[in-house]
């Protein structure tokens, strides 16, 4: 396997495998003819099998499953016109049900709100392995783009077959088809009516270049928005189901701990409660949450749990507990020339080392469930990025067939990355299922903080030699359990050798937004601050003397002429830092300001951010998420940390976890260069890998001290150096 095949493998093993779910041990796609059966007469568009395989919806079957034989994205339109498409994406926020829809009206040529998007559903929709990765825009855009082009087509086709005339004289439009030379026209409802069409589309189908453009590149407001400030729309812990029941789990008293002993005595005492103990697992069910969350607090437990790791380690254990190459721990993703070559040919070298901490998504929304057993069948409404994923999870924890699972997700108030397992789900399987009854679990802000994964702590080790005039001779980056993504440089140099080490974790970790991301461009665009402070070179113009990549250096130019670079200078508590970089196909460069304070407080006043995704599909929409990541950037960047001790979390609420505050935010600006030579690419973790970088960058020019750990300033500048030192 070459180097580039090995970074794809250990990106796509980081994305897909997320975090191991909260494991309990206990004592389908609808074929065509029944998809059909289902949805009645009309016209029914789906990509062939052979689609899937350059798509990341279809790469990886679990259970031995076969690639779909029959699906990979449905597109509908009934026989009183109205049309629904189909999409195993989930809508956490991210608004892509408004920007795939609009990609359908598109291609369709008619209203977005004649549309309804079906998503989410694994008894309705195609197989897709999950959203995550910035891949709903560059792969299922066009996956529906096609099946609604073919749709158009083929109702083309109906209308000169009917008309008797030539189709190429015939024309679509707001959801008719027209003939200009004799003034007829119809419906696709019409069209469409006392036929059973089944429509199956391939690769080669045309599509609209971005240039021509009408519905997608415009600000269409988001789908359904009135039902989500109206409190109208239904998340999974609004969701109640008949004679349905209220769940709450015991939890043990640290990870990886074992249940010795249980007394229920008391809690059985309350009225209507039901006790579930299989094994470690313990829950309690009751007509109300405050009766089930009493029953909790009553049950005696004891546990055994073994000695674990401490935060005041953390960064000497990650390295010191690197699975060594034997065992596949240390993977070499890029190498190019000699190391010792580059290093010679350096008039400077510098080596440092960088560390991130362990972080939480902090969702709006914590995890949720709520689970109806009915003849031998289960069905789960969850919020979850990975419905098929948690599909799986469920049939193996009840030993069900996959086609006897359903999992729906209602639009799901926030993820980061952090819902690609379905522990509440399971959760409230099991309760249901020993109840008899439906149940729902919610899970507490504490349960979220603690029994949620992490995004993963790490250290970053890298040695760099650069001449006097500013080129850049060497670059070795050794990334230790953070992680692969966006671990390559963007700068032109020759001589490379980068490497990512797993690790034995202390937490359980898995995906957040941008992965590793933020922390390779943090370590990165700090230490190009570095060299660049070393030969005496401004910090843009170093960038860019090393910088060949069009794109980049178009983003590093854009931000720096929407903030002004260079216009004002850096004193005595103002500082001014640049960062860029390339992430899932988009490019980004931030500018800030920081102000600094007697008392070492650290504020970001200013931040102006360009930002290059391809061609823009919704430019409301994407400025929204590039606006969002800064926001949340900002509490990982200044303050966010996960502090724990032998496997308990120490500040599992919002009162001692530090998220960025109304009193934090700075004034925003935002460049977005739309490329339309170019396909779309993902928005949703790209513009909030710069961030950081660009602030420590900036506190330098203010104070004179280099910061080297995320968070920057946990308890301001007048605190003692971090645990790792990396503080000069």
């Amino acid at each position: 396997m070459d180097l580039d095949s090995k970074r794809d493998q250990l990106l796509e093993n980081q994305e897909q495998m997320a975090a191991s779910p909260l494991r309990y041990v206990f004592s389908h796609e609808l074929e065509r003819r029944a998809f059909c059966k289902l949805l009645g007469g009309g016209l029914i568009v789906f990509l062939s099998a052979g689609n899937l395989v350059s798509q990341e919806s279809g790469r990886r079957f679990g259970r031995g499953e076969d690639m779909p034989q029959s699906i990979s994205a449905w597109l509908h339109i009934a026989e009183d016109g109205t049309v629904t498409v189909y999409t195993g994406k989930v809508e956490m926020g991210q608004n892509i049900r408004t920007s795939l829809t609009q990609q359908v009206a598109e291609e369709l040529r008619i209203p977005v709100n004649s549309i309804q998007l079906i998503m989410g559903d694994t008894s309705l929709t195609p197989y897709d392995m999950g959203t995550f990765g910035s891949r709903t825009t560059p792969t299922m855009g066009p996956q529906l783009r096609r099946v609604s082009a073919a749709a158009r087509e083929n109702l083309i086709d109906l209308a000169a077959q009917r008309w008797k005339q030539d189709r190429s004289k015939l024309v679509a439009r707001d959801g008719k088809v027209l003939d200009p030379t004799s003034q007829k026209s119809a419906s696709y409802g019409e069209l469409a009516n006392g036929q059973q069409l089944v429509k199956r589309v391939a690769d080669a189908q045309a599509l609209e270049s971005p240039g021509e453009w009408n519905l997608a590149g415009t600000s269409t407001p988001k789908v359904n928005g009135r039902a989500f400030v109206t409190g109208q729309h239904k998340y999974t812990s609004d969701i109640v189901r008949p004679g349905m029941l209220y769940g709450k789990i015991l939890r043990p008293t640290a990870f990886k701990a074992t249940l010795k002993s249980l007394n229920s005595v008391d809690a059985q005492k309350l009225p209507g409660l039901g006790v579930v103990h299989d094994g470690n697992f313990v829950g309690v069910t009751a007509a109300d949450s405050s009766t089930a969350a009493k029953a909790v607090r009553l049950l005696r437990a004891e546990w055994n749990a073994a000695q674990q790791g401490s935060e005041a380690n953390l960064y000497q254990d990650l390295k010191r507990g690197t699975k060594d190459s034997a065992s596949s721990g240390s993977e070499t993703v890029f190498q190019a020339g000699s190391i010792e070559q580059g290093l010679a040919a350096a008039d400077h070298t510098l080596a440092q080392t960088y560390t991130v901490a362990y972080i939480a998504h902090v969702p709006l929304e914590p995890r949720a469930a709520v689970a109806e057993w009915g003849e031998g069948k289960l069905t789960v409404w969850t919020g979850t990025q990975r419905p098929f994923a948690v599909r799986e999870e469920l049939a193996d924890a009840f030993g069900l067939p996959l086609e006897n699972v359903r999992v729906l997700v209602p639009d799901t108030g926030s993820a980061y990355g952090g819902k690609h397992t379905g522990d509440a789900a399971v959760e409230a399987a099991r309760l249901a299922k020993a109840a008899g009854k439906p149940v729902k679990v919610v899970w507490t802000r504490e349960e979220e903080f603690t029994w949620a994964y992490f995004r993963p702590a790490g250290v970053i080790d890298v040695n760099s030699g650069v001449r006097r005039d500013g080129t850049i001779t060497v670059w070795q980056f050794d990334n230790y359990n953070s992680g692969p993504a966006a671990i390559r440089t963007p700068y032109n140099i020759a001589q490379q050798k980068i490497t990512f080490h797993s690790a034995d974790a202390p937490l359980r970790q898995g995906s957040y937004r941008g992965l590793a991301g933020p922390a390779n461009h943090f370590a990165r665009e700090v230490h190009m601050d570095e060299l660049a402070q070393i030969v005496g070179m401004e910090p843009l113009e170093f960038r860019l003397k090393n910088a060949t990549d069009p794109r980049l250096r178009a983003v590093l130019e854009a931000a720096a002429q929407k903030f002004g670079w260079g216009r004002r200078k850096a004193g005595s508590k103002l500082g001014f830092g640049i960062a860029g970089g390339t992430e899932k196909g988009s490019y980004v460069a931030t500018c800030v300001e920081v102000e600094t304070g007697d008392n070492g407080d650290v504020h970001v006043s200013r931040v102006a951010e360009a930002f290059e995704c391809g061609a823009i599909v919704n430019p409301a929409g994407l400025k929204n998420q590039i606006v969002g990541a800064i926001i949340m950037g900002l509490g990982g960047a200044l303050f966010e940390a996960v502090r724990f001790d032998d496997g308990r979390i120490l500040n599992p609420y919002l009162a001692d976890y530090r998220v960025p505050r109304f009193s934090d935010m700075p004034q925003i600006e935002v460049e977005m260069l739309d490329r339309k030579d170019l396909a779309p690419a993902g928005a949703g973790e790209t513009p909030i890998m710069t961030l950081a970088p660009a602030i420590s960058n900036a506190i330098f020019r203010a104070t004179g001290v280099r910061l080297r750990a995320l968070p920057l300033v946990p308890r301001g500048l007048t605190a003692p150096p971090q645990s790792n030192g990396a503080r000069t």
